[in-house]
């Protein structure tokens, strides 16, 4: 567990905050605790490049440092077409179009809470 000092919801805030400024496409968030020990929640956005991919990158970890959260790591940087950042309890993936159809996590994690940025901004996941 990271010294997280905001809760999971608030990460969440943040890293879609991120996604969003930069103009990632179709956010989607996914609430998979039932479905994994890994983490609790899955933040996917969309790239048109793989320019704008490193921006989200650096713009979800600029909101999230600011706020005192340190990522455990991420993978795939500069011209990879998929871009991870694991935050413990929220991890976001950040890909092209043609990666996101092709590794299809929405369908990998089907039956997964999942709920689209633009209607979860006044609802906390995984809360009925």
């Amino acid at each position: 567990m990271t010294n997280q000092a905001i809760t999971t919801e608030e990460l969440l805030e943040l890293a879609k905050a991120g996604l969003e400024d930069v103009k990632a496409q179709d956010i989607q968030v996914m609430d998979v605790r039932d479905k994994n020990t890994i983490t609790d929640y899955m933040v996917i956005g969309t790239g048109t490049s793989n320019r704008q991919i490193n921006a989200m990158l650096e713009k979800v970890r600029e909101l999230v440092k600011a706020k005192g959260v340190k990522p455990l790591g991420e993978e795939g940087r500069g011209d990879s077409d998929w871009v991870l950042l694991d935050m413990d309890t929220v991890v976001v993936h950040m890909m092209t179009a043609a990666a996101r159809q092709f590794y299809d996590l929405e369908r990998l994690w089907q039956g997964a809470e999942q709920s689209r940025a633009a209607s979860a901004a006044h609802h906390t996941p995984g809360h009925e």
